[in-house]
């Protein structure tokens, strides 16, 4: 009798922690933080810039965002 108790909360402590995670972040809010360059690196999307130039990590040229809403 003693076994099933302890296994029985063993269980629903499991679900009480499986509940407690934090929300994943989906895919439209993740996009609305990244920072919004007028310019960006192919190769490295989180360098951005309002002028052009090259990416400060690989040298790249940076490219013109498209910034057109379709």
């Amino acid at each position: 009798m003693k076994i099933r108790f302890v296994l029985f909360a063993l269980t629903g402590l499991l679900a009480l922690s499986a509940c407690n995670t934090a929300p994943k972040k989906d895919a439209k809010a993740t996009e609305a933080e990244k920072p919004k360059g007028k310019y960006y690196c192919t190769m490295h999307p989180d360098i951005t810039s309002d002028k052009p130039g090259t990416c400060s990590k690989c040298g790249m040229e940076l490219a013109d965002r498209d910034t057109t809403k379709k």
